[in-house]
Formats: C-alpha cells, structure tokens, sequence
C-alpha cells in the first residue's frame, strides 16, 4: 500500500491516513499504518534494522484523515504530552443524518464497554465513565444530511460517533452507532485539519486533509479556508462562501480563497463583523457579469439582524451621505446634494423580551444600509458600536453586530447560508 506523505522531516512523519485501515496491527492480519509507514522511512532513508517511529495518536480504523508520527523518542514525549494537554488541535468532518443546529456544545458521560469495543451514553457519576465534550457547527446540509465541523476537547474512544448518534444526528455509513446503516456503506468521518507545536523548534504546523467524498464538493474544497468562511457553491465560473464574523472580504478571507482558486475576483463585499454569503467570481467574464448584475440591482439579497427592539414592519427609505473618510454613514434630507437613497423593507420573525429577529431584504446597498436604517427607526443592530444602543451590547455582552446575509439570488441561482440567530441563546448580563 502506497502512503500519502503530507510532510515529513528528522523528527515528524505526517501522513493521511486511508478509511478502514487499522492505525496498528490487530487481530485481523491486515496491513496497518504504522508497518507501512515503517517500511517508508526503512526504504526512503535507507535505514539498517528496525525503524523508530512513535505512535502518539489513533484514529478508528474506518475513519481516514492526518495522523503524525515521532521519528525519535523525544519527539514522541513532546507530541504525545501535546495530545495528553490538548495542545494539539484536531478537527474532524462528518456528514450525519438529520438536520444539525448551526452550533453546538455536547457534554455526555461515555463508558465503555471493553468485551464489546462500544461506547455509550451514561449518567453522570456511572462507575469508570468519563467526561466527553466536543463542540459542533453545521458547514451545509443537503436532502436530509448535514455537514458538520467538529472539534474535539477531550479524547475518548468512539466519542464523535457515539455523541452524535445519541442526539439523533449519527454519522452516514457508521455500522456500530447509526440504527439504519447500510452495509459497505462507508463512514462519513475524516480527520481534516491537525495542528501542534514542532517538537524541537516550537514552530505551529497545520496540516490538512480533504475526504474522498463525493457529497458536498463545495464545502470540502474548502476546508483549509475554514478559520475564515465555510464553502457553499463552486463551478468553474464562481465559488460562493459562508463568511465569519471578523474576516475582511478583500483581506484574511480573499488572502485564503486565493491559495484555493486562482485567478479570483471579489464582486462585492460584507462589513468585516457581518456574517454570511459572498460571492467571488473565477474568470473575467463572470466577474463583469456579476458586477453589472450588482450594478442593475438584479439580485435578491435577504439579511438577518437581531434588533433591539422590534421595528415595524415595511418598506423604508433614507437618505444618508458618507463623511469626509467614508467609514461612517450620516442621515440627510432628500434634497441635500451628497444623498444616497437607501431602500430596504423589514419583517419581524420573531420577538423575545427586548429583542427582535429581523429579515430585511435590501432594494438599494449603501455602505452601512442594514446598521443605519434599522438605527433610524429605532431598533439598532445588536452589538453594532457604531450606530447601535453601547449600554445595550453590554448588557448583552456583543461586541459584533448581528447581522447576517442570509439568501442570495444572482444570475437566477439562488444561495443560502447555513448559519441562523437564536434568540433563546442570547440573554442578558445578570446585574
């Protein structure tokens, strides 16, 4: 069996790791990755007798993904004191089946069961049970699926299968923890990205690594983009993305893409504190098309935004001009002759205590549209400093405005971001 190097150095062999190989020999005889990954530095480095090569870490033998091993003993203390700490960030995708919240935190106590090899759930306080926590956030979902990000913060046996499984989200194709598997269906887990400290210079690496799969090509291309947007489309003329909070359109998030896809051209752009879709052209000629679309306004952009206070519903027009830098927008009357109509039209979705859930679909996109409008008619974005209510972001302790592109229609295909607001999960400050 050949192996898939993915770096290697005097101290480090990193490695992806193929589905249902066993990471060290068992009972079965088959062919593991520790021998085989031996019998590379044997051959590669022409090296006499028995090879060194630490084991530090495991995965399940049916999942694939980035493994590292220590090719020398103090490497291997200095890694496996990583894993131990949880110094070492390990991230995992998986497709399961159900509808996932956007995010999530699971906290489970898991025993498990060493005649059977299996993990299960179990009341806190159960005799050798052990604490398991991850945390989750839905990437896409797709006829009844969703692709989830998860991350690990501690270390048990079966823990990502056996935790989603219980909240009705097992993973596709688990044979021992999801109750409707089909056989030789394979697993849908994939350990993606690793990250440490180099064991003798202290340097953070990261290393990625894609799964096989056929399903939600768009989301996995760009999994090593992953600190900065999550993939919802690509084709050879366009790729559009989930944007995170924090991310400038033409800075950390183009900076990314760019090492994805090149050429790249952004069409437009989100406040660096907004959430949600934006669209980045791959050739010339869509870049021009879809300018011209934003241009003419041939496009349906839909946002969500959690108010303070819940506004009316309707159709609004302001008028705002920029001050002299551009970074702030101010109200003026129609006929002052700096004036930029802004148009947008609003619908209450929900309302809990102070606090409203928002979808305003934009007519017009003035700099600061959504943050100025809803501020005029007195319902402010949370956590937006610069137009919002400052006592009230404290109170609810937001230091970014709630603010999501939601939808977008362009060119007669339509996209959607996966991330929601939940008003139950924002509560104010006790005082």
């Amino acid at each position: 069996m050949s192996l898939h190097v993915l770096y290697e150095d005097n101290h480090l062999l990193v490695v992806e790791k193929p589905e249902n190989v066993p990471v060290q020999a068992d009972a079965s005889g088959d062919a593991d990755l520790l021998s085989i990954a031996k019998a590379y530095i044997k051959e590669a480095y022409h090296k006499p007798g028995e090879v060194y090569l630490g084991l530090v870490h495991r995965l399940d033998r049916p999942v694939g993904g980035v493994m590292v091993f220590a090719r020398t003993s103090k490497a291997a203390a200095r890694l496996t004191s990583q894993f131990k700490d949880r110094r070492a960030e390990k991230r995992y995708v998986a497709i399961v089946d159900g509808t996932a919240r956007a995010s999530a935190e699971c906290v489970d106590w898991l025993y498990k069961d060493e005649s059977t090899n299996t993990t299960r759930v179990v009341k806190e306080g159960t005799p050798d049970a052990k604490k398991a926590i991850l945390r989750y956030r839905m990437l896409a979902r797709n006829n009844g699926t969703s692709l989830l990000d998860v991350s690990l913060l501690t270390g048990r046996p079966h823990q990502i299968r056996v935790q989603l499984s219980s909240r009705d989200l097992p993973i596709v194709g688990d044979m021992r923890y999801h109750p409707h598997a089909r056989p030789g269906t394979q697993i849908r887990l994939w350990a993606y990205k690793l990250s440490l400290q180099h064991p003798t210079t202290g340097e953070t690496l990261t290393f990625f690594s894609t799964p096989p799969w056929k399903e939600y090509g768009a989301a996995l291309s760009m999994l090593p983009a992953e600190r900065v947007c999550s993939g919802v489309y690509a084709d050879d003329d366009l790729i559009v993305v989930d944007k995170r909070a924090g991310a400038e359109v033409e800075g950390a998030l183009l900076g990314e893409l760019s090492a994805l896809f090149d050429p790249l051209y952004p069409v437009h752009r989100l406040d660096a504190n907004t959430e949600g879709l934006v669209v980045f052209a791959r050739t010339e000629q869509m870049r021009d098309r879809l300018l011209d679309a934003f241009y003419r306004h041939e496009t349906d952009k839909i946002y969500h935004a959690v108010t303070v206070g819940a506004p009316k519903d309707g159709r609004y027009v302001h008028y705002a001009r920029k001050d002299a830098d551009g970074a702030l927008m101010h109200l003026c009357r129609k006929d002052d002759p700096e004036a930029l109509r802004m148009e947008s039209e609003v619908r209450v979705l929900e309302r809990r205590g102070g606090l409203a859930l928002c979808e305003v679909r934009l007519f017009t996109g003035r700099t600061h549209q959504i943050r100025v409008q809803l501020s005029a008619l007195g319902t402010p974005v949370l956590g937006d400093d610069r137009y919002g209510d400052r006592e009230a972001n404290k109170r609810y302790k937001k230091r970014r405005q709630m603010l999501l592109h939601r939808k977008l229609t362009i060119l007669n295909k339509t996209f959607e971001s996966c991330k929601q607001f939940d008003l139950n999960e924002i509560t104010e400050e006790e005082r």
